[in-house]
């Protein structure tokens, strides 16, 4: 299988989040925070490309920046089926199933991080 190419992850990461702004479940919440939509995206090709490529031009903290967003189970499902569609409809097949596996393990250890961190706020 060939490597998923810069191009693909910049494709990949426009055409989803055209859709999130756009959706009426998770827009919203996204669209409350992200004040420079362009920075945003270019911070996430990073981000894609640091996971699939390893060129490690992302430096941030994707659990402190979660943790501080108010997400429940329900706005990671949406979340990762808005990016299955968009993967399958920009990427080849391998590729879309190489990026969807990841994104299933993002979103997995995002929302364990989230779990514990909330349970350890909570009064015993």
């Amino acid at each position: 299988m060939a490597t998923i190419t810069e191009a693909e992850i910049s494709t990949l990461v426009d055409a989803f989040y055209v859709r999130v702004q756009l959706d009426p479940e998770i827009g919203p919440l996204f669209n409350a925070i992200v004040g420079d939509w362009p920075h945003h995206l270019a911070t996430l090709k990073d981000f894609w490309s640091t996971v699939l490529l390893t060129t490690g031009r992302y430096k941030g903290d994707p659990m402190m920046t979660h943790l501080q967003l108010p997400l429940d189970p329900e706005h990671f499902a949406r979340w990762l089926a808005l990016f299955s569609e968009t993967a399958h409809e920009v990427l080849s097949p391998d590729h879309a199933t190489l990026v969807i596996a990841r994104s299933h393990r993002i979103a997995h250890n995002l929302q364990d991080g989230i779990a514990h961190q909330q349970a350890r706020s909570k009064p015993l």
